[in-house]
């Protein structure tokens, strides 16, 4: 099996040429951003997630080869590799199939089935396989020697060994497979230490009550339940099984490992029996129980990507001049005021709430700060005092002409002390780093959250629980996708930003930086090739993402490749105009004849992106953010009832539902079923992360602080 034939039957809605010109272009180191922008016509106009499936599925292939190698080398050493053995492992489809194979040849620990061999007992049990002979006592005290005292135990050696042969039969162990699948049942026990505890105010028994006793189909067990069971069962809460009907599944077994009704078959009964709870049950259970929470895993890392790209992709302010607030009871509200590049130009402490109530003191430093700095709109963090402090902001005279806006301060806290956070920050502590944060947010949410471990932002389903390693590599290559998706102004972008640039990465990025700090500004996308270390291949991949605005090519300012300026300029040329007189001219742009300009290098995909983009070169595809309010008359659980309809923000979804911040302390939950009066297969279909919602309170449950709303249109 070839690359090519893997892909290709895994991916069926992707043409072989696509697969096989995408592969080269990966390759040759090509990224995922830079193939489905510039190279439609190699891979046949395929988009992000088609070329990630052919990256995970060429992952995948590669990893098979490696394990082939290994396994066949294991095989060499051992003197068992026959031509017939290495076809059938060269031709293993997938990782299971491949170990099933290897299986009857990997290195074991003692087992009772290798002591049995030691002592002579293996032609007992290919006698009692063959399943011809009725004299099974006669013929088994032939085996009796100093290691096997009597008849009985060389039986029972002799089934040792055909538990093994029976364990090792993949036909049998992708019957129990397939059993385990359809019919097995997942069930839990409250661990009896617990019990009580559930009865208490312990609170992290309440989040598990609902398991203490509980089964269910195994196949159809929901990818958020099952994580929420085996966290339970992690952290002590409750004991957990896959059960089946044995006897069932035995008899499947018996009917195709026995042929004979005399002593030979009831021996392999016997020693179906133990093979069946000794090896193949605990082994296939737990094969079973890790593929189930492989796709939980993958389950819940979608869930993240999806609301990772939502809230990276969130309306941006743009450059304003923004006063920043991270609110606070005892200790105060930490404020900043930012320029329009987010630089901090002044901080300072005001305590408006209790338990200080210097309520006159803070309005007028607010009211000056918004003189003396030209602030354009305020920022709140929605954590602690965030209410409070909206309402005091709000009710000054000097903002009655300002938007105000509460920001998600997720995470602020762990980039207020990271090393990225000292760098920006050295002379400045945590509590400013984070009200900076605050304010960077409104102006450019994907700027801001970028410096951030994507994990730490507080969007996912169950992401302390999922496969580490796999997750990173998701929300990385979602973070590399909205970066460039968006594109990056390189003379005022961070290094954390330039880092996720198709191309360029973390000492790259540090080396832009440094050239800018000592030659200043980029004034033209041939400057990047100035950068140390930064080659043809990195500029390549890089250059069509970085913006140069005001630069000394107005194509700069766009995602126009640099490899496509000579054609943009033959096209002005044709028109009689400049290259600077095309860009924005919609007319003339509409008029091109673009099946004129088409080459080898650039077919009409290529040549209609560079239309649109000439059109409105540089454009944001973001929306712009809006100012929200909360309903004044809810400030905490117990001020809401049953038929309330209140305004709120989507702040998670997950596979079960969305939950909505209706101002207070608590989210509440949309479930699936109350998002609509008509079947919802895919959330984000109806709901979108940070968008402002219309909800109905239907259930208050003050005990366990959970609240449940239904979706008002």
């Amino acid at each position: 099996m070839n690359i090519l034939s893997y892909i290709s039957s895994r991916a069926t809605n992707i043409s072989d040429t696509s697969i096989k010109n995408t592969i080269e272009l990966l390759n040759e180191d090509c990224t995922i951003p830079f193939i489905s922008r510039y190279r439609k016509e190699k891979t046949g106009n395929l988009d992000e997630v088609e070329i990630g499936l052919i990256v995970k599925l060429k992952e995948e292939f590669e990893a098979l080869e490696k394990r082939k190698t290994s396994i066949l080398k294991a095989l060499e050493e051992q003197n068992v590799l026959t031509d017939e053995l290495k076809t059938k492992v060269m031709n293993a489809s997938d990782l299971t199939v491949l170990e099933d194979i290897y299986l009857p040849y990997k290195k074991k620990r003692k087992t009772k089935a290798e002591t049995a061999r030691a002592n002579g007992l293996e032609p007992l049990a290919k006698i009692i396989m063959s399943q011809r002979s009725d004299d099974l006592e006669y013929i088994a005290a032939k085996y009796v020697n100093d290691k096997v005292a009597d008849g009985d135990k060389a039986l029972e050696g002799a089934r040792h060994i055909i538990a093994e042969w029976i364990n090792e039969r993949t036909d049998v162990r992708n019957l129990i497979r397939r059993q385990l699948e359809r019919f097995s049942t997942i069930t839990t026990k409250v661990v009896k230490s617990k019990k009580d505890a559930s009865d208490s105010a312990n609170d992290e028994a309440m989040k598990f009550k609902d398991y203490f006793d509980w089964s269910e189909n195994f196949s159809r067990i929901p990818s958020h339940r099952l994580l929420a069971i085996l966290r339970a069962e992690k952290e002590g809460f409750i004991r957990l099984k896959v059960e089946i009907d044995n006897d069932h599944v035995l008899e499947k077994i018996d009917r195709k490992l026995i042929k004979s009704n005399n002593e030979c078959g009831a021996e392999i009964q016997l020693a179906i029996d133990d093979s069946y709870k000794r090896l193949l049950l605990p082994s296939l259970t737990t094969e079973a129980m890790k593929i189930a929470k492989e796709k939980a895993d993958d389950a819940a890392i979608t869930v993240f990507t999806k609301n990772l790209e939502q809230l990276l992709l969130g309306a941006p302010l743009g450059e304003k001049r923004i006063l920043a607030l991270d609110p606070g009871f005892r200790t105060g509200c930490k404020v900043v005021c930012l320029n329009e590049q987010g630089d901090l130009l002044h901080n300072t402490a005001i305590y408006p709430n209790a338990p200080q109530h210097k309520t006159s003191e803070a309005g007028h430093t607010i009211e000056h700060l918004i003189k003396k700095y030209n602030i354009e709109a305020i920022s709140i963090g929605n954590g602690t005092a965030s209410r409070e402090t909206e309402r005091f902001i709000k009710n000054l005279s000097g903002t009655k002409n300002l938007e105000v806006f509460v920001v998600n301060e997720a995470g602020a806290s762990i980039y207020s002390a990271s090393k990225i956070a000292r760098d920006e920050f050295p002379k400045e502590d945590v509590t400013v780093r984070g009200a900076v944060s605050i304010g960077r947010r409104l102006a450019d949410p994907l700027a801001e959250l970028v410096k951030i471990e994507a994990k730490s932002i507080g969007v996912g389903q169950y992401q302390h629980d999922v496969d580490q390693n796999k997750l990173k590599k998701s929300l990385d290559t979602v973070v590399e996708s909205c970066v460039n998706k968006v594109g990056v102004n390189i003379n005022t972008a961070s290094a954390s930003l330039l880092s996720y640039v198709s191309g360029i990465g973390t000492k790259l990025a540090e080396n832009i930086v440094s050239y800018r700090n000592e030659h200043g500004v980029f004034k033209s996308r041939k400057d990047i090739k100035k950068v140390a270390r930064l080659g043809g291949k990195a500029f390549e991949q890089s250059a069509g993402f970085l913006r140069i605005k005001n630069g000394s090519n107005p194509l700069d300012n766009s995602s126009v490749h640099p490899e496509c300026y000579a054609l943009v300029k033959n096209i002005a040329k044709d028109l009689k105009l400049k290259t600077e007189d095309l860009i924005g001219n919609k007319q003339q742009l509409k008029g091109i004849a673009l099946t004129n300009y088409v080459t080898d290098d650039f077919g009409l995909p290529t040549l209609k992106d560079i239309v649109k983009e000439l059109e409105k070169p540089g454009l944001d595809p973001r929306e712009k953010a809006k100012a929200f309010s909360f309903d004044e008359h809810v400030k905490t659980i117990e001020d809401l009832r049953t038929g309330m309809v209140l305004p709120g923000i989507v702040n998670n979804i997950t596979n079960f539902g969305c939950f909505v911040d209706v101002g207070i302390k608590e989210s509440g939950l949309i479930h699936i079923s109350n998002l609509s009066d008509t079947f919802v297969d895919d959330i984000n279909k109806i709901v979108r992360l940070q968008q402002q919602v219309s909800v109905k309170v239907l259930e208050v449950d003050l005990g366990r602080k959970r609240i449940q709303l239904k979706l008002v249109k």
